[in-house]
């Protein structure tokens, strides 16, 4: 089975077309050094919890929409080894690709699927 990374991210929601933009450079940089798939999802129909939720994660304001994404690798060696070269790659240098949201709030992880179903 692959390897999955997850993020949840709150960024400006006046700020779409930018994350759009960074996202597109910066996942084709992943692409490049091995991932097989990556979805960026802009948050939609995103309920507030009674306890917990999307928005308390990642400390959400008003004027700001959570992002759901994730990154699929082939495996968990090829996933270490892309994310080493990705954080030595010049091109994600945070001078020159600055993130459209506060990176100090993403939340992040890596994921062993145990179960996989396909139609």
């Amino acid at each position: 089975m692959s390897y999955i990374d997850g993020f949840i991210l709150a960024v400006p929601t006046a700020s779409k077309d930018a994350f759009l933009a960074h996202a597109r450079v910066t996942d084709a940089i992943c692409m490049e050094h091995g991932a097989l798939r990556i979805v960026e999802c802009w948050g939609e129909d995103v309920p507030h919890g009674k306890q917990t939720d999307f928005f308390r994660a990642v400390q959400a304001k008003d004027d700001e929409t959570v992002v759901f994404s994730w990154i699929e690798w082939p495996d968990k060696a090829t996933r270490d080894a892309g994310m080493k070269k990705m954080m030595e790659d010049p091109r994600m240098d945070p001078e020159k690709m600055p993130m459209p949201f506060d990176g100090k709030r993403l939340v992040y992880g890596g994921f062993n699927p145990v179960l996989e179903l396909h139609r």
